[in-house]
């Protein structure tokens, strides 16, 4: 939300710099995310003045260019012009040196010292268009003015500039939605008085344009309020109003509907002018209509009414969704020639159903639907109408119509003053919180020894409770005047889970993508004949849909396996056979005692590495591809110290399965043949399936960064002959132990069987990485290490260490 601090002094007298204001506001709740400058001329016509044309000659090496001498007030410059209006005598728009213009096309420029073939220029005599004041380019600006030389071009032409905040405005404060709302807390901050301006002078003129109206929904619909102003002539508003909607990022668009944003942004209360000349039978109803009637709104987009919003209508329909946004055939137009021009309060439930909805998002709405001030619409209505007749012309033809049957009554909340030094943490004096609860326009009426009750006008949508007084007086006291406690401590009822597992998730997804996987989600109903012709289902298991929408989706999943092998063929029947994707989902089961839902992480791997090309044949995907992937995933997510076992057991060919202590994390491997065609896929496929639950659970959180070490990596090799039972993890498990904090990673290098080692062996030849982060590696440290590694070896997996 834009808060011009021009706009503001017009309702409280102001002599702080923007910054100070910024600050005071962000201090009591309304935080100012930045501050701009806004001029209606851009640049601010900086640098350019008002100068006179002392001599002009012809240009002695140029036809079409003139020598002239120009009085800018603190000298007389030499310039070279090309208008051909240019001559003596004359008051011209001089840019003098260093000036930057802002053109109305093109890219802005400074003006320099320039020689003009062989004749020194110092300045610019200037046309409109070179300092963005009109098109044309005719011939320089001529102006009729006594002004002296030397004058600042921004005054002669009234530049306007000044400070606009930028107010990040929390949902609880609809009442600070404008100028008049954050005058108010200035009030109470700097004790001062906010001043509005005069309705005494508005009188009704005449009785000639009568519109009945007529609340059906007295609920969403509180107070309605309007009156007809006639003999108006639409058209270009002032320039002091465009520069006030300019600075707020508006665009102006004619005089009635400028006034009408203008009150919105000043006072905080919608207004919405129809042509009173469309209203059909002379007569505004506001009502619903039935559901699915149809609706041409401003945008020219038809739209189907759902029976719940609040209609403005005459007697033929629809003219306005009422607080939200106006129909075409009812706007103001250049042919206008009288308006009905509506003030109102309705219903922030009415008004939020609507708004959603059609998915249209107003200044209007936004206003409403948080809760505008029930006592304001008359003020605004006549305000405008005032406005209306300086600014267009006309003749308020009608009474004001005010309909408010049952008033919004304030809010009395009985406060005390022990629960104020309770919640405050400190002892504040009874004047002064009387002080500023008179400031915010909260009276203190009943007032004992105890404490007061708190009358709030209805506007303070926010301020309902004796907690939201206490709020009120604290913000305006300020937070920074309670002082810390030595011994802190807080309270909370919420869980605050110390891993956050949406995040947790996102990151994983950012990892896969990042790998070239594509995420899919898949329907979590699935075919009952998946777990009768699959072993590692359970068909006792299937949770089954009372209401089927068909056989096909029967039953809830009991594996991620089947719904994205069906992906799979879907995409493989469109000559998309190399597929790299993975399903974050639920799946269900039936238990005795109820039914249980886990979450988990399926990946698949299909097709080709890469795509066939001229540098490397086609190669298919292998179990490796997939495990590196698997294995990154527990590294990111901080799970170690897995057993690793190898299965044959359906849905798998064959497969590893990964445990922690008696739980299953998960299971990588290649499908079975006929599990893949189950689903109609005819391709090896590729698939891990990871409890995401569990693996949660077990995480140690999101791998951090640390800096990298400026001490060098030193890298030695073992050549490790072994049984051919013992596997690479269980070595891995060893050397990591043995190594302490120097081992940064293993790798291996080769891996051989074959007759030049005994029956039943392997031979891994391995790397070992190890590096100081605090100081360079000795000879005699690394040499230590490995030889602690070798023993290690040799009496734990039974290794002989091939020299």
């Amino acid at each position: 939300m834009k808060i011009s601090i021009n706009r503001l002094k017009h309702f409280i007298d102001l002599d702080q710099s923007a910054e100070e204001i910024a600050a005071l506001l962000t201090g009591s709740g309304l935080e100012v995310e930045g501050i701009e400058t806004f001029e209606s001329i851009q640049g601010g016509l900086e640098g350019v003045v008002i100068g006179e044309v002392l001599t002009c000659s012809k240009h002695p090496n140029a036809d079409k260019l003139s020598v002239t001498t120009v009085d800018i007030g603190t000298e007389i410059v030499p310039i070279v012009c090309g208008a051909p209006n240019v001559a003596a005598g004359q008051k011209v728009v001089v840019a003098t040196e260093g000036a930057m213009l802002y053109p109305v096309t093109g890219e802005p420029f400074q003006i320099k010292k320039a020689k003009i073939r062989g004749e020194v220029s110092q300045g610019m005599i200037c046309a409109e268009d070179e300092i963005g004041l009109g098109e044309s380019h005719a011939g320089i600006m001529v102006l009729n003015t006594d002004l002296a030389n030397g004058t600042t071009a921004s005054a002669y032409f009234n530049v306007e500039k000044g400070e606009v905040l930028e107010i990040g405005l929390t949902p609880n404060r609809a009442d600070a939605a404008s100028h008049l709302g954050v005058a108010r807390d200035l009030k109470a901050l700097l004790n001062k008085e906010v001043c509005l301006p005069s309705i005494e002078d508005f009188k009704v003129d005449n009785q000639q344009l009568k519109i009945d109206v007529e609340v059906e929904d007295a609920v969403d619909c509180p107070r309605y309020a309007g009156l007809t102003i006639s003999n108006i002539k639409v058209g270009p508003s002032p320039e002091w109003l465009q520069n006030y909607l300019k600075a707020l990022d508006l665009d102006p668009i004619n005089n009635i509907v400028d006034i009408t944003n203008f009150i919105l942004h000043d006072l905080g209360q919608p207004l919405h002018a129809f042509d009173a000349a469309k209203i059909k039978g002379g007569k505004i109803s506001v009502k619903k209509l039935p559901k699915d009637t149809k609706f041409i709104t401003l945008d020219e987009k038809e739209r189907k009414l759902s029976g719940d919003e609040l209609m403005i209508c005459d007697q033929e329909g629809g003219l306005c969704i009422a607080g939200v946004f106006g129909g075409k055939g009812s706007g103001v137009s250049e042919e206008t020639t009288s308006i009905f021009l509506e003030s109102a309060y309705f219903s922030p439930d009415v008004i939020r159903k609507g708004s959603q909805f059609h998915g249209l998002k107003t200044d209007a709405s936004f206003r409403f639907e948080r809760g505008t001030d029930p006592n304001m619409p008359i003020y605004a209505l006549k305000r405008a109408a005032m406005l209306i007749k300086e600014l267009a012309g006309g003749e308020v033809s009608s009474e004001v119509i005010d309909l408010y049957p049952n008033p919004v009554a304030d809010f009395e909340i009985a406060v005390l003053y022990k629960h104020i030094d309770r919640l405050i943490g400190k002892h504040i004096p009874k004047e002064t919180v009387k002080r500023i609860l008179e400031g915010l326009e909260i009276n203190v009426t009943n007032e004992t020894l105890d404490g007061f009750t708190a009358v709030v006008k209805p506007y303070r949508v926010d301020v309902t409770r004796e907690a939201d007084v206490i709020e009120e007086i604290l913000r305006i006291y300020g937070f920074e005047q309670v002082a810390l406690s030595e011994n802190l401590n807080a309270d909370y009822l919420a869980e605050h889970p110390s891993k956050d597992l949406n995040k947790l998730q996102y990151r994983l997804s950012e990892v896969l993508s990042g790998l070239g996987y594509y995420e899919i989600i898949t329907n979590s109903l699935t075919k009952p004949i998946y777990a009768e012709k699959s072993a590692h289902l359970n068909e006792t298991d299937n949770v089954v849909i009372l209401n089927k929408l068909s056989e096909d989706l029967g039953v809830m999943r009991q594996s991620l396996l089947f719904t994205g092998l069906e992906v799979l063929a879907h995409n493989i029947n469109r000559r998309q056979k190399d597929l790299k994707l993975f399903e974050f989902g639920s799946v269900y089961f039936k238990e005795e005692a109820g039914y249980r839902e886990e979450k988990r992480l399926a990946i698949f791997l299909t097709g080709d590495k890469a795509a066939e090309s001229w540098l490397a044949p086609a190669t298919s995907v292998q179990f490796p591809d997939l495990y590196a992937v698997v294995e990154l995933i527990l590294e990111k997510l901080g799970v170690d110290n897995l057993a690793v076992e190898i299965v044959h057991d359906s849905p798998y060919d064959y497969a590893l399965q990964l445990k922690l202590g008696a739980k299953v994390v998960g299971t990588v491997g290649m499908l079975d043949a006929g599990i893949s065609k189950l689903a109609e896929v005819k391709q090896e496929v590729l698939f891990a399936e990871l409890n995401w639950d569990l693996l949660c659970k077990k995480s140690k959180g999101l791998k951090k960064y640390q800096e990298i070490s400026k001490f060098p990596e030193v890298r030695r090799d073992l050549s490790l002959v072994i049984d051919k039972s013992v596997t690479f993890d269980q070595i891995k498990a060893v050397a990591l132990k043995a190594g302490g904090k120097l081992l940064q990673r293993i790798g291996v290098f080769d891996v051989y069987q074959g007759d030049k080692v005994e029956a039943g062996k392997k031979a891994y030849a391995l790397s070992f990485y190890l590096q100081d982060t605090e100081n360079t590696l000795t000879d005699k440290i690394i040499d230590k290490t490995m030889n602690r590694l070798i023993q290690s070896f040799e009496n734990e997996v039974g290794a002989f260490i091939r020299k």
